[in-house]
């Protein structure tokens, strides 16, 4: 598929001198509405060794408002990247609404490496691709513009490119040995490169192969297609912000069907299960014990843990937190409550305020309430779109495949109690001063919503409860059931993965 970027292109200096000054105005300009926009753009670019990818980006650089652009030149990991998945790392860096992101190489360099460097096969090199098709349609659903650029050389034009550079003094540092390693197999490199191309050019996020054989022409070429891409983006963008932030969307066509008399997961839990007080004295000692030696096991072999708690309101999630953190080293465990999206949060794809919390290897993260709510209640109360949380399931099960593959230990818990169960605690709440701040108007009209409510519940435990990240179940209408019931569930997961 490189044949067309061989041709040998070129541009006379006194076109490109006189095209440069008119895309430089015309890119500053676009560069001002993108400020005001409600979207982000994303650059990769990627190629061969030598082919003047830091000269086109240097360029760039120097026509846009650099305070608006961050450039990233991901190279090998960190330590603290090797604790977490591997797209910790790219989720960390995304730009936010309005700014514009230059990656480097980015997600697709270290599949087409490995794979040339036999390091993987085929089938692992597919399915790392595959998680790279994934990623751009999610960053494409949440309305980011993403650009990449393949720079391509011939051999015979990048064997005398790199020894043009070594000859020259002032170019020499520019030339490692990796390049020419990567030269020794760029027929290797060439072919996985092409297929690796093939698979991950979409509709939404196509790759532009550019010609660097002239560098007037590979810059003219870059500017030009994003010019154009970001003035089409602009002209098309719809802007949710204004909706979500608001809250005044309608609630979306079938999001709050009443569940009848029809059985479903949550009316086939026994709720009447109970747990008498000498029993669970007996048994949550026993079960901090277990738990408390399980993490600290964990610690030392490096596996960390993701707990995420949901439940109806006053299902007693925070008490049965409080149960799980009384048996653990407060230096191993964060917890992390998860409210309505803030000003910041709300400038990045939906994931990313979950991603940046995810825990280093040993540790544990709580997540007090989590991305489900995007099926819950972003759903039910209009908050997002029907296609933001129709497509979210299959984001969420991306991201805790991630987990999965990462080593993490997840633990998804939902806790429940009856409608009856939850008005008795409603109103003991309002009649207690020391818990009335537990209470709000709210939760009051969430009790209208319960037919809505367990809808979306049921339909996210069909479609969310894989065999790497169950769905815990938890009868909670007795607080001591559900704590015991809870430290058993995530004792269990950690002892399975040690």
């Amino acid at each position: 598929m490189f044949e067309a970027a061989e041709i040998g292109r070129s541009v006379a200096k006194e076109d490109y001198d006189r095209e440069a000054v008119t895309l430089r105005e015309e890119l500053l300009e676009l560069q001002l509405e993108l400020r005001r926009a409600d979207f982000p753009v994303i650059i990769v670019i990627g190629g061969v060794d030598g082919a003047g990818k830091g000269e086109t980006v240097n360029t760039l650089l120097a026509w846009l408002d650099p305070r608006h652009v961050e450039t990233f030149a991901l190279g090998a990991m960190t330590e603290e990247e090797r604790e977490r998945p591997t797209y910790w790392r790219f989720w960390r860096a995304l730009p936010p609404r309005g700014k514009i992101g230059i990656f480097f190489g980015g997600w697709h360099s270290a599949p087409i490496v490995e794979r040339a460097y036999k390091q993987i096969k085929d089938a692992e090199l597919d399915r790392q691709l595959g998680e790279v098709v994934r990623f751009e349609r999610l960053l494409a659903a949440e309305g980011v513009l993403l650009l990449k650029f393949w720079m391509h050389l011939s051999k015979a034009r990048q064997r005398k490119r790199l020894r043009a550079l070594e000859k020259d003094k002032r170019t020499r540092w520019r030339v490692t040995p990796t390049d020419w390693d990567h030269f020794a197999i760029y027929d290797r490199f060439a072919r996985i490169s092409s297929h690796a191309l093939r698979r991950t050019s979409t509709a939404e996020a196509p790759w532009t192969i550019v010609e660097a054989t002239d560098r007037r022409y590979q810059i003219l070429t870059v500017a030009r297609e994003l010019r154009d891409r970001l003035r089409a983006h602009l002209a098309a963008r719809v802007a949710p912000a204004a909706r979500i932030e608001a809250g005044t969307a309608a609630a979306p066509p079938g999001a709050a069907p009443a569940p009848g008399e029809a059985r479903t997961i949550l009316s086939s839990l026994d709720m009447t299960r109970t747990l008498d007080d000498d029993a669970y004295a007996r048994r949550l000692e026993a079960c901090q014990g277990r738990l408390n030696l399980l993490c600290r096991e964990a610690k030392r072999d490096g596996v960390s843990t993701v707990i995420v708690y949901e439940g109806v309101d006053a299902a007693g999630k925070g008490g049965n937190i409080r149960r799980v953190t009384g048996a653990l080293d407060a230096r191993m465990y964060t917890i992390v409550p998860i409210a309505a999206p803030t000003a910041e949060e709300r400038r990045y794809p939906y994931l990313w305020r979950f991603w940046r919390h995810l825990p280093r290897a040993g540790r544990i993260t709580i997540f007090d309430r989590s991305w489900y709510g995007r099926v819950l209640v972003e759903r039910v109360e209009g908050f997002c779109s029907p296609a933001d949380w129709a497509r979210a399931y299959t984001e969420i099960n991306d991201f805790e495949e991630q987990l999965a593959r990462r080593g993490t230990v997840i633990v998804k818990l939902w806790l429940h109690i009856t409608q009856d169960e939850q008005l008795r605690r409603f109103e003991e709440r309002a009649a207690t001063p020391f818990k009335r701040f537990k209470i709000t108007d709210e939760d009051w009209r969430n009790r209208d919503k319960w037919p809505a409510y367990a809808a979306a519940i049921n339909e996210m435990v069909e479609r969310t409860s894989t065999e790497l990240a169950p769905w815990t179940l938890v009868e909670g209408n007795c607080k001591r059931h559900a704590r015991i019931k809870t430290l058993e569930t995530i004792a269990d997961a950690v002892a399975a993965r040690l």
